[in-house]
């Protein structure tokens, strides 16, 4: 199996604020529960990659990870239940947990992470998905995704993880609430490996323990898809943005030499490009230094993506639009907006989460179609955009 862990990508996310941290997993069904398997810190079955050792703490023998990864060899788990002691010292920030059900070396799976250093926020802890080696926290947020919860410092707590289908549930210390509720897990990813890992924050862990459990059925709890969300799109192949003119539009002859593919937008209305084009690995400069961020940014990506609306009338709308992590808007061959919401580009801290909320537009549409295209870059944290067209009647291939 790839490294989960390296250097780079410890560095990379760790600034990046991206995913970490401490998952455990597997699922439920208590009848015809299988046998647990129990594997000892110092099993030949744990594959360490990165900073990882045998260690202690507290009097109890651990994994010690810290920018690493423990992979537990032989081993593929669909649904179940984990089970581990962890303890985290941590001192600034942190990011903690498990991926299951990974595949292609890594580039496709699961995985639910604490921050201690956001112990009792509301996103003290996260579920994403790794999707073509890309973690997705700023697209996947909120209700399902993101929850407060207390995280213990210097000393030992339990946490659990129950997979089961395309839902799952974590627990920390309270084994009869869960803490955060995973209504529809999005890698599509059925069975695969599992690990425990950290990005930056020195954590142990300890008695961890797995079953599994009885295929549930694969039932997606979906939200429902807003009204006047733009559906369907095309997609052009992934560029280095440094190398295009990401505020001229495409004339006509450029946009036909083009090699489109036709996407949808999934509920609530996210095109999730990570799902269709690898992302970059790479960490932005202003990250670290403020004054960095209108600077040309080495190894950021973008794509085009096209649609069109037909309008009854000669008409001003407003296209409500969030994005991950820069957009320029392009309306019948002309440019009507800019938009950067890279994580910390706006002021320090801020972290980019994408929402239909972030910005508007308004459009000066004409009777007949009119031909939208955006220009979607990305950094790091999930590539994406989501578009909203207020009070306007879409035909059934515009939807």
């Amino acid at each position: 199996m790839a490294m989960l862990i390296s250097r780079d990508a410890v560095c990379n996310h760790a600034v990046t604020q991206a995913s970490l941290c401490l998952f455990v997993v597997f699922s439920c069904v208590a009848a015809y529960t299988q046998p647990t398997l129990s594997v000892p810190a110092d099993s030949p079955r744990w594959q360490l990659q990165g900073q990882a050792t045998l260690s202690e703490f507290q009097g109890r023998k651990s994994l010690l990870l810290d920018g690493g990864a423990a992979v537990l060899k032989d081993f593929e788990l669909r649904d179940g239940v984990i089970d581990v002691d962890v303890a985290t010292t941590a001192t600034r920030r942190g990011f903690v947990g498990i991926m299951f059900r990974i595949v292609n070396d890594g580039a496709e799976a699961e995985e639910v992470y604490l921050r201690p250093h956001k112990s009792g926020l509301p996103d003290a802890m996260q579920y994403t998905p790794v999707l073509n080696g890309g973690r997705n926290w700023q697209i996947y947020n909120g209700p399902g995704f993101t929850s407060a919860v207390d995280i213990p410092k210097n000393e030992w707590f339990h946490v659990r993880l129950e997979v089961a289908g395309a839902q799952a549930k974590f627990y920390l210390n309270d084994m009869q609430k869960p803490a955060l509720v995973m209504n529809d897990l999005k890698s599509g990813v059925q069975k695969g490996q599992l690990a425990l890992y950290t990005l930056i924050g020195a954590t142990y862990f300890t008695n961890f323990e797995v079953r599994t459990t009885p295929d549930a059925p694969w039932e997606r709890h979906l939200p429902p898809m807003p009204p006047n969300t733009l559906v369907k799109w095309r997609l052009s192949p992934a560029y280095d943005a440094l190398t295009r003119d990401l505020e001229r539009p495409l004339t006509p002859e450029e946009r036909d030499s083009i090699q489109w593919q036709e996407v949808e937008a999934e509920p609530p209305g996210f095109v999730v490009i990570n799902r269709f084009r690898e992302p970059p690995h790479m960490t932005s400069t202003f990250e670290t230094d403020f004054s960095k961020r209108l600077e040309p940014q080495p190894g950021m990506k973008m794509v085009y993506a096209w649609t069109n609306v037909e309008a009854d009338r000669d008409q001003l709308k407003k296209l409500s639009i969030g994005y991950s992590d820069e957009v320029s808007v392009f309306l019948n061959g002309n440019i009507l907006f800019r938009g950067r919401a890279a994580q910390g580009f706006r002021e320090p801290g801020f972290l980019g989460i994408m929402s239909p909320e972030d910005d508007a537009v308004y459009l000066p549409l004409k009777k007949g179609s009119n031909e939208i295209i955006l220009a979607v870059s990305e950094i790091g944290g999930g590539w994406g955009f989501i578009c909203r067209l207020a009070d306007l009647k879409l035909s059934p291939a515009d939807k």
